[in-house]
């Protein structure tokens, strides 16, 4: 199949000539993360030819079909044969078997990454699975997605303007990192670098923790005896607060058990803040609980007006 040009892919549109040149690519992993980082080089002219694998026929049909890649191979290690540069972009629960899949079919220019949201699970799992080839494993998280999942999910705008972390180790030479950093740029990122576990604390309080309470609250409903007269009453409050519950189960599975010592930590955290506030709901404290909604929604407005400024000037 042929790829499509940049003016056919999803939120096509011109861009400057990247600072790196990728001439066969390979994505282990076809679904929002892994599709979206191939339509976003290929919108940016900085890829030859794509080679995907995936754990499904219809998985690799639909990335066929949406332009992801140019073709599909036997398996990750098929794929990654070849290539200089490598996406694993699989939950990382699975990262293991990937990393040894490939290890001993990996060319010797080849770097290789993944997009992972844990780190320190997936540097262990390099680090016994890789071989030699560790010091070309440049740690990544692309910290952006959609609850949306699946080759057909992907969008090659879905990068712009968002972080990237990197989590470098001691192993990597400089040229590897900046291979990595320059992909991800040339799809619209801002790379930062920061340590494995600094990471992982990080995530499990602004990414995991919100997953797992939005799995919670729509659980609540669906246990509840009166859980059809709730879902018909339920409105744009309960569809915001619980959109990332419709999030892939298996990644979330995978990171909720990859990273659960801290996000045990900050689940037992938000634990007090609800029994703070459900003593002053209880006491009837009604001064306590506007101070501290009217904190949380100051707080809340002055991210968001950075988020979008940085949306906009990434524009």
């Amino acid at each position: 199949m042929t790829a499509p040009s940049s003016s056919d892919l999803p939120g096509g549109r011109p861009v400057a000539a990247p600072a790196i040149r990728i001439e066969r690519l390979a994505v282990i992993g076809l679904g929002l993360i892994g599709g979206s980082f191939a339509l976003a080089l290929r919108r940016a002219g900085a890829v030859g030819r794509i080679i995907g694998a995936g754990r499904s026929a219809k998985s690799a049909a639909e990335a066929l079909e949406h332009g992801l890649v140019d073709e599909i191979a036997a398996g990750p290690g098929e794929a990654v044969e070849g290539a200089d540069f490598v996406l694993v972009a699989t939950p990382v629960g699975q990262m293991e078997a990937v990393f040894a899949a490939i290890a001993p079919r990996l060319s010797p220019q080849a770097v290789v990454t993944d997009g992972g949201s844990t780190k320190r699970d997936v540097v262990a799992a390099a680090r016994r699975a890789l071989g030699p080839a560790l010091a070309r494993f440049v740690p990544g998280h692309p910290v952006a997605g959609a609850e949306r999942s699946g080759p057909s999910a992907a969008q090659a705008g879905l990068y712009e303007g968002r972080r990237v972390v990197l989590t470098p180790l001691p192993e990597n030479r400089a040229e590897s990192v900046e291979r990595v950093a320059a992909a991800w740029r040339a799809c619209g990122a801002r790379v930062h670098s920061m340590d494995t576990a600094e990471h992982d604390r990080v995530l499990a309080a602004v990414s995991h923790l919100p997953h797992v309470l939005a799995y919670a609250l729509v659980e609540t409903v669906i246990s509840d005896p009166r859980a059809e007269l709730l879902w018909e009453h339920a409105a744009g409050g309960f569809r915001d607060f619980t959109r990332i519950a419709s999030s892939h189960p298996e990644m979330w599975r995978d990171i909720c058990l990859a990273n659960r010592d801290l996000l045990v930590e900050e689940i037992d955290r938000y634990r007090e803040q609800l029994e703070r506030l459900r003593g002053m709901i209880d006491r009837g404290e009604a001064a306590a609980l506007e101070d501290l909604f009217r904190r949380s929604a100051s707080a809340r407005n002055a991210w968001l007006e950075r988020f979008n400024a940085r949306a906009r000037n990434s524009a």
